[in-house]
């Protein structure tokens, strides 16, 4: 961390442009560690940097990274064309940063899913070669019988792959639910398996990446939080 002007940590924290930002200042909308501040040159240690802007606290962060519970219906991009973003379910200062989904789901897949505004992150997770497992459930249109568990697990062909694509694991939860680890992260992949071994995906959530699980963070469908060093670490493992 180092010392940065007033103006360059707002606009670093996604407040808009350095312009605005001044004006935020000059307005009296900005406080730091309580006190009201009205000289955006005035010079701050950005280490554990406490800050107000229209009443609401915020704390300096060189980079975000963010776990979201996906609802159905939303894209997966910055630039969405049939539904809306994910991004329009975080705060708009998150736009500004450049934050964007690690990775994709489905507009109707929902479950967790990773964004952040580090690229070197973003690329690592991002990297087949890490072969970080995954966690779907899946709900089937027919029955889940031991022959489709059996196809999961040896390797089901699809149309575009040189080989047959397996499961880490696989098991059955019910009549018409499986849980499905996956570690190459290819295109509509479990439903493009399902597919292979004769049966149908009528719905797909994530529910763990690595050792980080959506239950562990407590979030309904559409709540996002900061994912701390410990949260971080479990991405790592397998």
């Amino acid at each position: 961390m180092s010392k940065m002007s007033l103006d360059r940590i707002l606009q670093s924290q996604g407040f808009g442009s350095r312009k605005w930002c001044r004006e935020l200042v000059a307005d009296g909308e900005v406080t730091v560690a309580g006190e009201p501040i009205d000289d955006y040159r005035t010079n701050f240690d950005t280490a554990d940097l406490h800050f107000a802007v229209f009443g609401e606290p915020w704390v300096y962060r060189e980079h975000v990274y963010l776990a979201l519970n996906k609802p159905p219906n939303f894209e997966c991009s910055r630039k969405p064309s049939h539904h809306p973003g994910v991004l329009t379910l975080l705060p708009e200062q998150f736009t500004w940063r450049e934050v964007q989904p690690v990775g994709r789901l489905d507009h109707d897949t929902t479950g967790l899913l990773l964004m952040s505004d580090d690229g070197a992150f973003i690329h690592a997770q991002s990297s087949p070669k890490r072969h970080v497992p995954k966690l779907y459930v899946a709900t089937t249109h027919d029955p889940v019988t031991d022959d489709l568990i059996r196809q999961l697990l040896s390797g089901v062909q699809l149309h575009d792959e040189p080989a047959p694509l397996a499961a880490v694991s696989c098991r059955r939860l019910d009549d018409h639910r499986i849980e499905i680890v996956l570690e190459q992260g290819k295109y509509h992949q479990v439903k493009r398996m399902l597919a292979a071994a004769g049966n149908h995906c009528g719905a797909l959530q994530r529910t763990a990446i690595g050792d980080l699980t959506l239950d562990s963070l407590q979030l309904k469908e559409g709540e996002w939080c900061y994912l701390d060093a410990t949260q971080l670490s479990l991405l790592k493992q397998r």
